[in-house]
């Protein structure tokens, strides 16, 4: 069940607290195939899974940003923020921040065929 928080104010109590799970998401190869026609991204470790049988994974991995555009889908499942008029996703400079390139070593790519999920915790004010 969704943590329910009406308004910034409540949101940002929140900051640094582990908000729950999502459900599992499936990736496919062929999501990873026409994430990498929107994009342009044809690298061999994504869309060639003979060759990325002998890559540094045993098999292709799903692009980064396919894996965070799955954040809209999933996170609702986690957190519900009302007593707002909208909210808008103004980029991922966030996602190259000291915090996640910190955890990013302790992180593995996603294989394109995995079952993929979220754990966000609460925004950090900076």
């Amino acid at each position: 069940m969704a943590t329910t928080v009406n308004g910034i104010d409540e949101l940002k109590a929140l900051q640094g607290q582990h908000l729950g799970h999502s459900d599992y998401v499936e990736i496919t190869q062929e999501q990873v195939n026409l994430f990498a026609d929107a994009t342009g991204d044809h690298q061999w470790i994504h869309v060639d899974p003979e060759r990325a049988k002998a890559g540094p994974f045993g098999g292709p991995i799903a692009h980064g940003y396919l894996t965070l555009s799955l954040a809209p889908a999933l996170l609702p499942q986690i957190l519900a923020v009302g007593g707002i008029s909208m909210g808008v996703n103004y980029g991922a400079a966030r996602c190259g921040s000291r915090r996640r390139s910190r955890s990013a070593r302790r992180s593995a790519p996603a294989p394109s065929w995995c079952r993929s999920t979220t754990s966000p915790a609460a925004p950090r004010s900076r």
